[in-house]
């Protein structure tokens, strides 16, 4: 039994004797941006934007050129690409690939200059970018360590608007790394610290498709 089964079970046998939890309520909007994918689409851009992050838009044929173009713009000798990633989508870049292995130490993705990944799903209402570790998002660490994050976000098939929307389409039960523009905290004063605990900068790459 895992730890989390371990956890799980003693919250169960906590509440074996609560009463039932009465009928959830949901009569609320789910979302407040109107049906149309150009505008949530838009909106995610300026959201993503309002965090920070770099934000570029392409059709998947010029996927290619602009994400060798971002990486050489960076200065990137090397890039990891998690399993699943389309070979297609890094085929113009220079950079060495490297691939993230349950045996990559910290240090060793430290030193790896760029990640490109991919996402589950994009909500565009928040700005935020879900990953879920599945084929082309890799493990939560690889978008921790390295410095640079480049995410791909295919549209509309992976923009939702709002979170209501967005959570249907997530399994709870993986790992979900929720991202809203580059790694960043404040002090008291208000004072912006960029890269204390992930990528100082964050680039998303929408693929109108």
């Amino acid at each position: 039994m895992s730890s989390r089964d371990q956890i799980l079970a003693r919250v169960r046998a906590a509440v074996a004797d609560a009463p039932e939890a009465p009928e959830v309520t949901r009569d609320y909007l789910t979302t407040h941006t109107a049906d149309d994918p150009a505008a949530v689409l838009d909106l995610l851009h300026e959201n993503l934007a309002d965090y920070r992050a770099l934000v570029h838009r392409t059709r998947p044929g010029g996927l290619p050129a602009l994400l060798a173009r971002l990486l050489a713009g960076r200065g990137a000798t090397t890039v990891l690409a998690p399993p699943g990633l389309p070979a297609e989508w890094l085929a113009g870049s220079t950079a060495t690939l490297t691939a993230d292995t349950p045996a990559s130490t910290a240090q060793e993705l430290d030193a790896v200059d760029s990640v490109v990944t991919g996402c589950a799903v994009a909500i565009a209402e928040t700005g935020t970018l879900v990953l879920d570790g599945g084929a082309g998002q890799g493990r939560r660490r690889i978008t921790l360590v390295p410095d640079h994050h480049i995410c791909v976000v295919r549209a509309p098939a992976q923009v939702v608007a709002s979170v209501p929307q967005a959570l249907p389409r997530l399994d709870p039960a993986r790992p979900l790394t929720w991202i809203s523009g580059p790694s960043a905290t404040s002090d008291i004063e208000l004072d912006r610290v960029e890269g204390v605990h992930g990528p100082r900068t964050l680039e998303v790459v929408l693929v109108e498709e």
